[in-house]
């Protein structure tokens, strides 16, 4: 997953079953053969002037210069690399939910979620659904992960969708709920990663609790006394409930096959406490510490493209541009604005002088790390997921997607 200078990572995340079907999207085996020539290749090593062929939606040839072959697309010189890998976004969340207690037709918000994504480079996703509620208290919330879950995958099935979906169940610890919510997924229902999320407060993102008194009160418009009854709630549940949570999320990631992360791991005992149960990637350490506690255990450092755009955290954490310039970022996830991938991959392009190397960050590392061996580079038998990107100054235009050789963006 990482560079030559990065040194290695052990290889300790199990390989998903992703196989190539009809609803994928539905006419995607059908696509005819197609050559993209006069492009600039993302190899994984390396940039080079070529084209590159699909056939039955996979890469059937990748050629160093020469002449376009007869019928191919001229680029014009384009950057051609693979399509983007999105490991954690809460972008299906906003389109079900537009406004505070506004819940969207959910078909419709699925499609409008996975269309924005394709238009953005992205052609995997694991889309971010919580799972463990809290039923008590005045402002409580309630399950919708499972009755998602079967509407985005009978979407799937039906051929509805543009780019490949998969699931990734952020497993509350402080709920109520967690593991019979948990216990409603089965092996079949394409759950790529489970994250152990702790939003107990005083710890992890949430320990300056002023800062979290800020996000939460825009966010859920709590008064002073209702969030003093959200923290005081949170901190209950996690002495009751968060350790047989966090274990019996552990387990369940097993049963489903799954990938564990952690998330806001902030001190080298937490990620210690993560790599012994397994933890494949990290998402977004809050702490430089953290990060390198990370790199020592072999476990991949995922941050925010928003942060890496913004120059820093909204929420006061580590810079995800600082651990770049350390050499301790393996991935890059859109977070909340999908957009914000692929221009994030460009900054880093920029700052390390090396495309290739910033590109395996949103492509073959998140692949990598969730267990997919079929996508995520340009390389001959790989999945035909590849975006065309122009340039606007230094801003990256995604002039077009294709998803096993089939255009959908």
């Amino acid at each position: 997953m990482r560079t030559a200078l990065d040194g290695p990572v052990p290889q300790r995340v199990p390989r998903m079953n992703a196989p190539v079907s009809p609803a994928e999207p539905s006419s995607a085996r059908h696509a005819p053969p197609l050559t993209l020539a006069n492009a600039c290749l993302v190899l994984p090593d390396r940039l080079c002037r070529g084209h590159i062929t699909f056939e039955a939606g996979r890469i059937a040839r990748i050629a160093d210069g020469g002449p376009a072959p007869t019928g191919a697309i001229d680029c014009g010189g384009d950057i051609v690399m693979p399509g983007l890998v999105e490991l954690h976004t809460d972008n299906l969340e906003r389109h079900i939910e537009p406004r505070p207690e506004v819940d969207w037709p959910h078909l419709p918000a699925l499609l409008a979620h996975d269309t924005e994504l394709a238009s953005t480079g992205i052609t995997t996703v694991f889309d971010a659904l919580r799972v463990g509620s809290i039923h008590s208290g005045s402002r409580g919330y309630g399950e919708y992960a499972r009755q998602l879950a079967d509407e985005l995958l009978a979407a799937r099935a039906a051929g509805h969708f543009k780019i490949s979906h998969f699931l990734h169940l952020r497993a509350e610890i402080c709920s109520e709920t967690l593991l019979e919510e948990l216990a409603k997924f089965g092996p079949e229902d394409r759950v790529g990663i489970v994250s152990l999320m702790d939003h107990t407060p005083g710890q992890r993102q949430f320990r300056d609790l002023e800062a979290m008194k800020t996000y939460v009160t825009k966010k859920r418009n709590f008064s002073e006394a209702e969030f003093a009854e959200h923290v005081a709630r949170l901190g209950a549940l996690q002495a009751r409930l968060g350790a047989r949570h966090e274990a019996g999320a552990v387990a369940e990631a097993a049963r489903l096959g799954a990938v564990l992360a952690s998330h806001d791991d902030t001190t080298p005992e937490q990620v210690a406490a993560s790599a012994a149960k397994g933890v494949g990637f990290a998402e977004f350490p809050t702490t430089r510490t953290a990060a390198q506690a990370c790199r020592a255990a072999g476990i991949a450092v995922m941050m925010g493209a928003p942060n890496l755009i913004r120059g820093g955290s909204h929420s006061g954490n580590v810079a995800a541009q600082e651990l770049a310039e350390a050499g301790l970022l393996d991935i890059l996830s859109s977070d909340y604005v999908p957009g914000a991938l692929l221009l994030a991959a460009f900054r880093l392009a920029a700052l390390w002088g090396d495309l290739p190397r910033a590109a395996a960050c949103v492509t073959h590392r998140p692949a990598e790390a969730a267990g997919l061996a079929d996508r995520g580079r340009l390389a001959e038998g790989l999945r035909a997921d590849v975006i065309r990107v122009a340039r606007a100054g230094d801003v990256p235009v995604v002039r077009a997607v294709w998803a096993q050789g089939h255009r959908v963006g």
